[in-house]
Formats: C-alpha cells, sequence, structure tokens
C-alpha cells in the first residue's frame, strides 16, 4: 500500500510541473486572444504624425484607455514669433521650458510632443531649436499646424 502511495506521489510531481508551465506558456497568449490590435496610418497636417490604434476586447469590445498627453506642445504661431538671434531666456519665454537639453549637446534643445487619445489615435510631433553664442540659430521640426487646426484633431470625437 505504501509502495503505491510513493509512486502516485511521484507520478504527481511530473503532471503537476507540466501543467504549471503549460499555464504560464499560454498566459503569453492570453493577451493575443483577448485583444486585437490594428494600426492605420491616418492622414494628418505636415510636420505631425499620426496613426490610429484599435484595441478591443475578444475583437469586440472597445477597451477604455485613458488620453495621454507628453511634452510641449507648440503651433506655428509660436514658432512664427522665433526670430534668428533671439536669447535662450527669450526662447524659453516663446515655447517654454524645453522638455529635452542634453548635456552632449547644451546648443540643442528639444520640443517633442505626443498625444495618445483612448481610442487609439497617436498624434506627435518634434520641433529642435538650435542656438550659437547663447543665440537661436535656427529651428527645425517641419511645418507645424496652426493652433486651431492642433486642437481639432486633439479634441475627442463627440458620440
Amino acid at each position: 500500500m505504501t509502495m503505491f502511495l510513493q509512486s502516485a506521489r511521484r507520478l504527481a510531481r511530473p503532471v503537476l510541473a507540466v501543467a504549471l508551465a503549460a499555464t504560464a506558456l499560454s498566459g503569453c497568449a492570453v493577451r493575443t486572444m483577448f485583444t486585437s490590435s490594428v494600426v492605420q496610418p491616418d492622414k494628418a497636417a505636415p510636420g505631425v504624425s499620426q496613426s490610429v490604434e484599435k484595441t478591443k476586447l475578444f475583437g469586440i469590445l472597445p477597451i477604455y484607455r485613458a488620453d495621454v498627453q507628453q511634452g510641449n506642445f507648440v503651433s506655428r504661431e509660436m514658432v512664427e514669433q522665433l526670430k534668428v538671434g533671439m536669447t535662450r531666456d527669450q526662447v524659453r519665454f516663446v515655447l517654454g521650458t524645453p522638455l529635452l537639453s542634453d548635456v552632449f549637446h547644451p546648443d540643442r534643445w528639444d520640443y517633442p510632443f505626443r498625444m495618445k487619445r483612448g481610442d487609439g489615435t497617436i498624434t506627435s510631433s518634434h520641433l529642435i531649436v538650435y542656438f550659437e553664442n547663447d543665440r537661436l540659430a535656427r529651428f527645425d521640426g517641419g511645418e507645424l499646424p496652426e493652433e486651431k487646426e492642433y486642437l481639432q484633431q486633439l479634441a475627442a470625437p463627440t458620440p
């Protein structure tokens, strides 16, 4: 009788280990089984990239996601106020404090912007400002939209 119990315990251990391993490995696929994600490019203003990422539970039910805004919002009106020769303080007054100021590139300020709405729409832009002798030398970031256009892109559609 004891021999039967010992053999049953020995058999249960490998079966339990296999079951645990199968459960852990299938957990990696659970996310893809219950959600589907489709990324489609969307038309946006020049200098601004926009894409759509739709995520649904079981491929049917939409999942609630909060809006996430990161970086500095910079519009065409703000860029039009920049003039070559402005001091760093004047540029900071017009555009705000830069999100990125690199220690290795002290004469370059980066103003990235990214807005991911809950429906999956992602809007992003990037403005780079270059200085020489603590004066504005040039700036690059493409043609940013006007503030009104930008706000229309960022505004959530009403259902």
